[in-house]
Formats: structure tokens, sequence, C-alpha cells
């Protein structure tokens, strides 16, 4: 039997991510298809490039998309900066520093890492301090890491990592769009990011860019394959083991020259264009206020029915919240109805955290109000179910009074 069209159920996504994408994104997704060199195709990733320019906070030329979900970003990214042997120092204070780790050492480099415990962010003398005792090529580091809704300060890393020649890349997935990121102020060699958090778009685009630095490291370990290769094309002997998150064909086919690499995926790049679209004309510093209002609303609201929160508030992103469920309610089961009778989903965790904690988000599209106060009344009768008592409203009412101040 033929299954009917696609009819997803009516979901309101308030959990680490994918969460809803904006309307407009869902329209640009559903525009006519043209070929990969059309003249209006190749005019569409050269806005895309400038509007990511002003989303990063860059003037790098090789700002573009990687076709893939996050990690197909930062998989290239590492991949491609990173040669057999070198050094690599991942600083780890969640489930994403660990998979930094993991493709840093799947590109067989020479893998170190630096921990604190789940909650916390690394203060700015422990980082310097594993630069200078490791002696890295590259230090890789997560900026907002979802599993434990840890924000890593970055703004003083840069300055560190160009004092020793390292290489500094970000993976900023859940954090860009929603809390503040400046890629040349802070001295950022490569970052990447997905559509899917507070960009406010489906997964399967990730955005990235390259400063000068990384870019000579990707020229250098040029390659390009053969079926394409022109005279005088480079055929580095260490070149990029991937072909397909080999970032130096992928700048030739989003460059000038367009040699073909691979198809772009078009619906996704009108996705990702309407999503650094929207955020610039709201303003890129009002939607990280946005984020902040909903996030700080959220934030209220929990506390309010009693939750006790996790984690160092100091240093909480500003789209997500993670808060302990309480003694004697069956998380999954309770996480369950939220979803079968409001509609709604919220998040648990990994590692050490799975089974301990709700996460709960406020990003993109849901940053906002009636989907704060909706997830918060929602909550407030699902914890009276299992008998947790708590005061009629007072979520909803402490989100607010947020919001009113």
């Amino acid at each position: 039997m033929i299954p009917g069209p696609i009819d997803p159920p009516a979901r309101l996504l308030m959990g680490p991510g994918p969460i809803a994408a904006y309307p407009s994104v869902l329209e640009a997704l559903g525009a006519p298809l043209v070929g990969q060199y059309d003249p209006f195709m190749t005019a569409t990733m050269n806005e895309t490039q400038e509007l990511y320019r002003a989303v990063w906070a860059t003037a790098n030329e090789a700002t573009m998309l990687v076709d893939g979900t996050s990690r197909a970003g930062i998989e290239a990214a590492m991949v491609s900066l990173i040669r057999p042997g070198d050094r690599v120092l991942v600083p780890v204070f969640g489930r994403f520093g660990h998979l930094l780790a993991e493709i840093a050492e799947r590109a067989m480099a020479e893998v170190h890492t630096i921990e604190v415990p789940w909650g916390q962010v690394f203060p700015v003398s422990v980082i310097e301090e594993a630069v200078v005792r490791v002696k890295p090529t590259l230090l890789a580091l997560v900026q907002g890491d979802t599993s434990t809704t840890m924000l890593q300060p970055l703004d003083e890393v840069g300055a560190i990592c160009a004092a020793h020649g390292v290489l500094f890349y970000s993976d900023a997935t859940a954090s860009l769009g929603g809390n503040a990121f400046e890629a040349d102020a802070w001295g950022l060699d490569a970052a990447t990011a997905g559509l899917q958090k507070c960009l406010g778009g489906p997964p399967g685009s990730a955005p990235i860019t390259l400063s000068e630095q990384a870019v000579e490291v990707v020229r250098s370990r040029g390659r390009v394959e053969a079926g394409i290769r022109e005279e005088g094309d480079p055929e580095a002997a260490d070149f990029v083991r991937s072909n397909y998150f080999d970032l130096g064909m992928i700048m030739d086919y989003w460059g000038p020259r367009r040699l073909n690499h691979h198809t772009e995926a078009t619906s996704m790049l009108y996705a990702a264009r309407e999503c650094a679209r929207v955020i610039l004309l709201e303003g890129r510093e009002a939607v990280i206020e946005r984020h902040r209002m909903a996030g700080e609303a959220m934030l209220a609201g929990v506390r309010a029915l009693g939750f006790v929160t996790f984690g160092d508030l100091s240093h909480k992103m500003t789209n997500v919240v993670a808060v302990e469920i309480p003694e004697g309610v069956p998380g999954d089961e309770a996480r369950g109805a939220m979803l079968t009778d409001f509609g709604i989903e919220i998040g648990t965790s990994f590692g050490p955290l799975h089974g301990r904690v709700w996460r709960i988000g406020t990003m993109g599209y849901n940053a906002r109000q009636d989907a704060v106060t909706t997830t918060l009344a929602a909550l407030e009768e699902v914890l009276a179910r299992y008998g947790v008592s708590v005061p009629a409203g007072g979520g909803v009412d402490a989100a607010l009074d947020v919001y009113r101040a």
C-alpha cells in the first residue's frame, strides 16, 4: 500500500533543537529549482555568502555553506585544517567537546583534551596554560554546548592563539544567532554552525567561515580530482583525505572559478539564505536580545514552578535552560505527556545528565512570548499530574513579569 502525502503533526519544538523554522524559511524551501550554474543560482550563492558575512561579523571571503547538517561543517573544517600528526587541543565541557575530539582523532591528529565538570566553562587562564603546554596546531572549542546549556566565552581566546601561532576553530552550531559571535573581533580562524537552532531553519546546511590564515592551510593541501583537473591545478602530497569535505574544492565551487564539486542543495541554499535574511532584517543585535529575553522569561518561569536549574547560570546560553527532573517524576514519561497531550517537545540530555535533567529551548522562531508561556502552562499541568505541588499560573506569571519589565 502506498502511503499518503507527508502530513506531520503540529508540534511546538521547545527542546534543544531542532526547532520550528521561520514561516518564510519554509516558503523558501518550496521555491522552484534552477540549474546549478544558472545565473540566478550563482547570484543566490553570492548573496548568501554576503549575508553570512554579516551574521558571522566577518569580512572573510571564504564564507559559504557546506551541504549537510551542522556536523558536516564541523568535519569539513577539521579534516581540511588538520594534517595527520598535528596536535589538536580540545577543551571539553560537554558532549560536543567530546565530538570535536572524536573528529580530530579520525582526522589522525594527536588529540589533547582538558575538561571541566559539566555545567561549568573554562577560565581563559586554563585554556592559555594548556595552549602553552600542549603547543597545538589547532584549538577546537565549542561555543555553546546544548548538552550542558553552557556558553564558553571566546572573546579573549583568539589573542592567545595568535600569540602562540595556533589556529582557532569554534563550533557555534547551537549558539550562532542567539548569542553574541564576533568572528573577526575575536580572532576566529574557522567557525561553523547549523540552521536548526537559533538561525531558525531546518537541519541540512552548515554555514562556515574561514580566515585568510585558515584558507592558506587549506590551499596548501589542495588537490583537484581527476576529470575536472586542469593544467597547473595543485596536487599536494598531504591533500585533504575527504573528497566531499575538502574545503579547497568547496571554495573553488563557491568562488569565481565555479569548479564542479557537487550539486549544490538548492532548496537548502534558499533556506539558509532566508535564515540569514530574516536575522538581518530584524537586526542581528535585536535577535540576540529577543533570545535573551525569551531565555530570561523561561528561566524565571521554571524557577517559579519550583525547578532547580542546572549549571553555572552566569554562563548559560540565552537559548536553552536545563532543569533537574523533580524527584518522583518519571522523566521520559512526563516528556511523553508533554508531547502527546500538548504537542510540545522538550529534551532530555546525554551522558551523566541523561535522565537527570530536561532541556528547554527558546530559540529561532520559538524565541517569543507565546511559545514560552504555552510551554510553562503545559509543564505546570504535567507536574501536577505527577503529584508535584506547583503554584497555579506561577510559571506563566513569572515569565510575563520578565516581558513586562
